[in-house]
């Protein structure tokens, strides 16, 4: 059989197997996976493997043996809950050749689906209205991975054996930082010469790069006293008001001065918004009448490629400090800023890169409309492939326009269209064996 028979042939039969596909996705939403609770939709995954014949690895992260790495950092639901019981698994379809080797790739876990109450019906539970589907998960990402695995099974059912090896691998904590799931399931050794992560940029727009993310704690001090006699006593609230009017003056001045056409290529409200410092979480002072003592702002900066994370570092740390300077309290009681949790760095892929092309023209020509570049607006996993491995990836999945959201929805139509680009493109890369 030849690629272009074998994907003619693909191409039909995923196109006709619609209930597959919702009864696979159906269950993986069923099987509520949030982040730091993955097991019960890695049972999903591993179940479906077994069904398909598929060798399966799987492993708990190691989170020592990681710690030298340098895309490492300690994840919040790894300081909340470990990695013990919390597996990754990978699949391989043994190629019947000497192609090159490729990987697709999803995560398993989702955000919470909170506030449930706010949801027309029960975020975890499958619902179909004409082509949308709603709950958490259909695009972020567990329909990715349903996609992946219809693709994988519809190349078996069709006899496609494809000249290179296939990885199939299902990780954990993307949503927290991806460090305990693809950056161990790379250190374990499934490196492949390039891959494929179903997220949902929506097809035919194809993902070559993703944001710089890093979380940072500013804590401010006052001095405190009866607010009766608060003249005798300092407001943090009031010094940390002047810290936070600081970062968003350098919040302006970056957005002004940074652009990255790709991070707005999908969603042109993104145009003058490709770098951001957001100010989320604010606690201090302990009883109204008292002049608060203390103030903690925990904050986010993203940044798409062109920076790295030092110079990102400088920039927030020098503001803070001529705040500080600026002002007789703080120049005596500086602020301190701590950098936590995320921390990740920004990647690009190039966009002639065999597997860019490839599924660029395949979701191209399946959709029957012309593509765009997108990302550099979210840290993603992609990341790690393309940093620190120096593999070519591609982010190519459904629609998606509100994950993390309240009703959370895709198609079934974008869902096929994925299944059909990964097939394809399976064959176009790895070749199919003589």
């Amino acid at each position: 059989m030849n690629e272009r028979d074998a994907k003619a042939r693909v191409t039909d039969r995923i196109a006709d197997r619609e209930d597959d596909l919702l009864s696979i996705l159906e269950r993986l939403v069923d099987a509520k996976s949030v982040t730091g609770h993955e097991p019960r939709g890695q049972a999903v995954m591993l179940e479906e493997f077994d069904r398909l014949g598929l060798a399966v690895d799987t492993w708990e992260p190691d989170a020592e043996a990681l710690s030298d790495h340098p895309g490492f950092f300690h994840t919040s639901s790894y300081d909340d809950h470990g990695y013990e019981g919390r597996e990754n698994a990978v699949a391989t379809v043994d190629g019947a050749g000497d192609g090159p080797t490729l990987a697709l790739s999803g995560h398993i876990d989702v955000v919470p689906a909170d506030p449930e109450s706010a949801w027309e019906s029960d975020p975890w539970t499958l619902r179909r209205e004409g082509d949308e589907i709603y709950g958490r998960g259909v695009s972020d990402m567990k329909g990715g991975l349903a996609a992946i695995l219809l693709a994988v099974e519809t190349l078996a059912d069709e006899d496609v054996d494809l000249a290179g090896d296939l990885y199939v691998q299902s990780t954990i904590e993307e949503e927290a930082g991806g460090v305990g799931g693809l950056l161990s399931v790379l250190e374990r050794g499934y490196v492949p010469d390039a891959a494929i992560i179903p997220e949902p940029f929506g097809l035919p727009n194809v993902g070559i790069a993703s944001a710089g993310v890093m979380f940072f704690d500013v804590t401010v001090p006052g001095k405190k006293a009866h607010a009766a006699w608060g003249h005798q006593g300092v407001s943090a609230f009031d010094k940390a008001s002047h810290v936070a009017a600081a970062l968003n003056e350098l919040n302006d001045e970056r957005q002004a001065g940074i652009d990255f056409p790709p991070a707005y290529g999908a969603d042109p409200s993104l145009e003058g918004h490709v770098t951001n410092i957001n100010i989320g979480v604010v606690e201090g002072g302990d009883w109204p009448a008292s002049v608060p003592a203390e103030m903690l702002m925990k904050g986010r900066v993203g940044w798409p490629p062109g920076e790295s994370r030092a110079d990102v570092r400088e920039a927030i740390e020098g503001t803070i400090e001529a705040a500080a300077a600026e002002d007789e309290w703080l120049a005596e009681n500086p602020p301190t800023v701590e950098w936590t949790g995320w921390n990740a760095a920004p990647h690009e892929v190039p966009r002639d890169a065999d597997i860019v092309e490839i599924v660029k023209g395949n979701a191209e020509s399946i959709i029957g409309e012309e593509g765009t570049f997108v990302g550099g607006n979210a840290a993603l996993d992609e990341r790690f492939y393309q940093r620190y491995y120096d593999v070519p990836v591609v982010t190519a999945g459904p629609y998606g326009p509100n994950l993390h959201g309240v009703d959370e929805y895709t198609t079934v139509t974008s869902l096929l269209e994925t299944a059909q680009t990964l097939a394809t493109s399976a064959i176009d890369y790895c070749g199919v064996a003589e």
